[in-house]
């Protein structure tokens, strides 16, 4: 397992590699990142942008959301993965915003787990990312790395993880972790053939070591 000098070393240097991590859905307020943040589940964040740019022009409020049909929302979101559910919670969604916090996202984790579709996750994205309030997201990017760099153990589950990472680190930092492990996952340390060969963090990422000894890595001119 990593110690905290060895996971302090692995930030600097993530942080080296993506000095400007940041989120990377589109959105211009908590509301539109709220569901942005709930239709990027099991989707690239890349489609939930391609939806989201007609999407937030016709829905700008809760009450809009619920102006329609569902089928109607439904096919304007029918392009991103598990649409039809999707669909139902945001529209459950902006009625217990109507209801219960005056059409506002609110800002306590406690309070937006409590809204349909929004689970641990998304909360932790929206307290960090729209109300700057100190928390650490844990997506696939941000689970993989840590396993792998033996940070985290392979058995843990989300929280675990999550816990661990604020732990082993300061919690001004919380927010520009998330976001910089998620680019070190996204375009680095890929799911399928991860950058190991030019990694800065090789000498100390165990999965990294145990890739190159069985020549699980493909080189530069192999990928081309």
């Amino acid at each position: 397992m990593l110690t905290k000098k060895q996971w302090e070393h692995c930030l600097e240097e993530m942080d080296k590699m993506f000095p400007d991590a940041h989120c990377e859905l589109v959105h211009d307020n908590p509301f539109e990142l709220t569901i942005a943040t709930l239709l990027s589940a099991q989707c690239t964040d890349a489609l939930v942008n391609k939806v989201t740019k007609n999407l937030f022009q016709k829905y700008k409020t809760p009450e809009d959301y619920l102006a329609v049909s569902l089928e109607e929302l439904q096919s304007d979101i029918r392009s991103i993965g598990l649409y039809r559910n999707k669909a139902k919670n945001i529209q459950a969604l902006c009625e217990k915003l109507i209801n219960n916090f005056h059409g506002e996202i609110p800002q306590s984790r406690e309070q937006l787990v409590t809204l349909p579709g929004v689970g641990r996750k998304t909360a932790n994205v929206v307290l960090s990312v729209a109300f700057n309030i100190p928390a650490l997201a844990v997506d696939t990017h941000v689970e993989r790395v840590t396993k792998r760099l033996g940070l985290c153990r392979l058995k843990d589950s989300v929280l675990e993880v999550e816990e661990t990472v604020m732990k082993k680190t300061p919690k001004e930092k919380w927010s520009k972790t998330h976001h910089q492990l998620i680019f070190f996952g996204r375009y680095h340390c890929k799911a399928q053939n991860p950058q190991c060969h030019v990694c800065p963090l090789l000498d100390m990422c165990r999965e990294g070591q145990k890739r190159m000894k069985k020549g699980l890595v493909k080189s530069d001119k192999s990928e081309k």
